[in-house]
């Protein structure tokens, strides 16, 4: 079964994330212990979400007001630290389908790619200004147009950019490689048996 091709990207918006964030603080280490990925969503960001006790912080992404929200605006160098890919899985299962960001550590962008979620890269100015209008414009929809590599945002439209290799992994539906060999199973199998050290006896 072919992979959806992601050629745009379209919802509303929240400023989530400044610079340096790392995957500790995406998802923290003691929630790593699941044996599939399944649920992790609730505990994103969660020492951001809540305090010591429990209690929901004024954290944006607690605000009613981007509530629902599918693109995340982060800053510079988001998802550093540790490779772990809980980080990204966290964030795909709490309904994100986009991040937008000055930069990405690569790891973390790699391990986003092959979820299907696109890590766009904008400009510090064009940044500031797109926090500056979902700020003020919550319910604001954007859209992302891999294909243009522009963001449209109201009557704004900013130049984007997403790594050639994952763009085009993105916009033909090649962004999952274990999808991509399990669907090549013969051709693997056939492959498999021109390998003389892998024949049986």
């Amino acid at each position: 079964m072919a992979l959806k091709k992601i050629l745009k990207v379209t919802g509303t918006c929240v400023p989530a994330a400044g610079d340096d964030v790392d995957t500790d603080r995406i998802i923290p280490a003691r929630y790593l212990k699941c044996v599939t990925f399944d649920g992790l969503g609730e505990f994103l960001f969660y020492d951001v979400r809540f305090d010591e006790n429990g209690q929901p912080t004024n954290c944006s992404l607690n605000d009613a007001r981007f509530k629902g929200a599918t693109i995340m605006i982060a800053g510079r160098n988001f998802g550093c630290g540790s490779s772990r890919e809980h980080a990204p899985q966290a964030i795909y299962r709490y309904g994100f389908r986009a991040i937008v960001a000055e930069s990405f550590a690569e790891i973390f962008f790699g391990n986003s790619t092959t979820l299907s979620i696109p890590c766009v890269t904008v400009s510090r100015q064009d940044l500031d200004r797109i926090r500056e209008i979902v700020e003020s414009e919550p319910k604001i929809e954007m859209t992302i147009d891999l294909t243009k590599e522009t963001i449209r945002l109201g009557g704004d439209e900013f130049p984007a950019s997403v790594l050639p290799s994952a763009r085009d992994a993105l916009i033909n539906g090649r962004w999952d490689p274990i999808a991509e060999l399990l669907e090549a199973r013969a051709l693997v199998e056939e492959r498999v048996a021109q390998l003389s050290y892998l024949a049986p006896g």
